[in-house]
């Protein structure tokens, strides 16, 4: 969720800029989560035949839709955020 709303709000990024806005994920798990979002037709991939390569990733249109949604539930997410952060403290214990 957090590649399709990063993608969303900068519209068209290279690898680097993803991994950069995607905080905590290894390069790896970036490379494999780009692809299967590819895949499921999420995602778009660009390749530039240059040297050295540029590669650019950008929301297809049927990611647009689920982009609008992501957005609605982070909308409700940040208002309840010391609630759940409550329910995972008291759950700890």
């Amino acid at each position: 969720m957090m590649i399709i709303l990063v993608l969303g709000k900068h519209k068209v990024l290279r690898f680097a800029e993803v991994r950069r806005s995607v905080v905590g994920i290894s390069p790896k798990m970036l490379t494999k989560s780009l692809r299967t979002l590819e895949r499921d037709g999420h995602v778009n991939r660009k390749v530039y035949p240059e040297v050295p390569i540029r590669v650019e990733y950008s929301l297809t249109e049927q990611s647009e839709i689920f982009l609008k949604k992501l957005v609605d539930l982070a909308a409700w997410v940040k208002p309840h955020v010391s609630t759940i952060v409550k329910n995972r403290v008291r759950f700890k214990k």
